[in-house]
């Protein structure tokens, strides 16, 4: 036997409580090598760099599968190991890379030669069990990436936290200088307001922790909000691992209402798609790969040409193997020709925890295959609706990945970055990393209807749904011309052209960690990174006539 992972301690914020029962079951999955990642990160990067003259013929199915299926010798040789120990398993990926088995911890303890314990989180009910370390065969380390949820944590979820805005209150400011509205979004950056018109251009919207998104608030904020769109305007559900939409109105979220309204608020007519993730996972990373296996597995009808997700954790909570395969899954489903937008997180750069002394990198914003989005807020000093500017907010977070190595489509844009802080806070990061956010948009007192009251929330969760929202018009002009989407759009994002289609944000900061955070600048920067969305510029820059 031979260590397969470590850590040294739990994920921050985690305690251990005790050993765990010895018959409580353990649903685990083995994770086996891809036969050839690399290859599909090449095939990736050629049908999305405009600069390719492959540019835009996205993969099939069929074709990402000869890259991530693994090779028969992985697959005989896992699969006598666990029947030798009385284990059948099941593979539950699109391409069979990962099998999944039920056992006792007694005898996932013997199996892997460790000893799993259960570990609390404060202030949340749910726990974990898992172990620090643990061991396989030393001849299977060459077929297995992973086993989970072993040395993986699973930290809840936060939902933004809203203030009420009083009735007395005027709930759409004509000048948006203190209530972010729809409105206020299509004019700052001229985002058009005539209908979509392909149905096959689906936006996805990513839900968790039961936020549950009510058809009814919906409808009172297109019509208070957005009333050039029909209040009977909805969007479709599809439930993974459980997963549920109430509608009992008193128990609508908060970020599912936000995510909601300001994707089929913003995007007019585009098709909008609720996944809603339950618990009924043991992916060790909240329901996140769950959700990806299943939009790869589905139907090219039916899987989203855009997906924002407006939740995150510390890149810390995974460890490196997981994280891979986590971002090996958004490579597929990128090549398929989906965008992949997460919000960056709300913690500059101390991420998402509260005590730290070197700056966290957020999850998986570091995954060099999902463009992520921090936020922004208009300077209100001499505002006019006309002409305004914006500036990094305080709480996004941005920085620089600990697990990847920047990617060669933004290296020259991070390398002008970091040797324009001079030194400053070297050591607190890893200033070779993959950089994060990707882009930016508002994301400060979004006013929103959610059981039937009105809120105003702040957030990266505010921005993400926005830029998402502007790709899915540009697919919409798109794909009426009979061209394809525009599938992953980092390699776009950061070319001339791309960068050309923005409104650099030089403005900000995003602190943390007792230091006043990275500043935002003239170029990319780990505030806003590339800047805000103009759609005119960006629809010149994709090609549409």
């Amino acid at each position: 036997m031979t260590v397969h992972e470590h850590r040294t301690k739990p994920a921050p914020g985690f305690v251990k409580s005790g050993p765990a029962p010895a018959d409580e079951r353990l649903k685990l999955r083995v994770a086996l090598k891809s036969n050839n990642i690399p290859g599909l990160e090449s095939e990736l990067m050629a049908v999305s760099d405009p600069k390719s003259a492959r540019y835009g013929q996205h993969l099939t199915p069929e074709e990402v599968s000869e890259f991530v299926k693994p090779t028969s010798e992985s697959l005989s040789a896992v699969t006598s190991w666990l029947q030798q120990n009385s284990i059948t398993a099941t593979p539950i990926s699109p391409f069979g890379d990962i099998l999944q088995f039920e056992i006792p911890v007694s005898q996932a303890s013997t199996l892997l030669n460790t000893e799993f314990s259960v570990y609390s989180y404060p202030g949340s009910n749910e726990t974990n069990i898992r172990t620090l370390q643990y061991s396989i065969p030393v001849d299977l380390s060459s077929h297995i990436s992973y086993l989970h949820p072993t040395t993986s944590f699973s930290p809840p979820f936060i939902a933004p936290a809203p203030r009420k805005v009083p009735v007395t209150q005027k709930r759409t400011d004509p000048t948006c200088a203190d209530i972010t509205t729809p409105a206020c979004v299509l004019d700052a950056y001229g985002i058009p307001k005539t209908p979509a018109t392909q149905k096959n251009n689906v936006l996805g919207v990513s839900a968790y922790i039961n936020q549950f998104a009510n058809f009814n608030d919906l409808k009172d904020f297109l019509t208070e909000f957005r009333p050039d769109i029909p209040p009977t305007t909805s969007f479709d559900v599809q439930l993974i691992d459980g997963g549920a939409n109430t509608q009992l109105r008193s128990q609508a979220g908060i970020e599912a209402s936000l995510d909601i309204q300001y994707t089929v608020g913003v995007a007019a007519a585009v098709p909008v798609s609720f996944v809603a993730v339950g618990s009924l996972n043991s992916d060790s990373v909240g329901g996140f790969l769950d959700q990806i296996n299943t939009l790869i597995a589905d139907d090219a009808e039916k899987r989203p040409t855009v997906l924002t997700t407006s939740y995150g954790f510390n890149e810390v909570d995974m460890t490196l193997p997981v994280a891979q395969g986590l971002c090996n899954a958004y490579a597929q489903l990128g090549a398929l020709g989906t965008s992949i937008l997460f919000s960056s997180g709300d913690g500059g750069v101390a991420g998402n925890s509260f005590d730290c002394t070197t700056f966290v990198p957020t999850a998986p914003s570091g995954c060099p295959w999902v463009t992520s989005v921090g936020s922004s807020q208009l300077i209100l000093e001499n505002y006019t609706p006309d002409t305004f500017s914006e500036a990094g907010a305080l709480f996004s977070s941005g920085g620089f990945s600990n697990y990847f190595p920047v990617p060669d489509y933004q290296k020259a844009d991070v390398d002008a970055y970091v040797s324009s802080l001079g030194g400053q806070y070297d050591g607190l990061y890893n200033a070779s990393g993959r950089a994060f956010p990707d882009v930016s948009a508002q994301g400060v007192n979004f006013a929103i209807i959610a059981a039937n009251s009105t809120f105003l929330v702040s957030g990266t969760s505010a921005s993400s749904p926005v830029f998402a929202s502007v790709i899915s018009l540009l697919n919409d002009e798109l794909i009426a011309q009979g061209k394809p989407p525009l599938g992953f759009l980092n390699p776009f994002l950061y070319s001339a052209e791309g960068k050309a289609a923005l409104n650099d944000v030089k403005d900000g900061k995003n602190p943390g960690c007792g230091t006043t955070g990275f500043n935002a600048t003239e170029g990319w920067d780990p505030v806003t990174g590339l800047g805000s969305p103009n759609y005119a510029n960006l629809r010149k820059a994709v090609g549409l006539a």
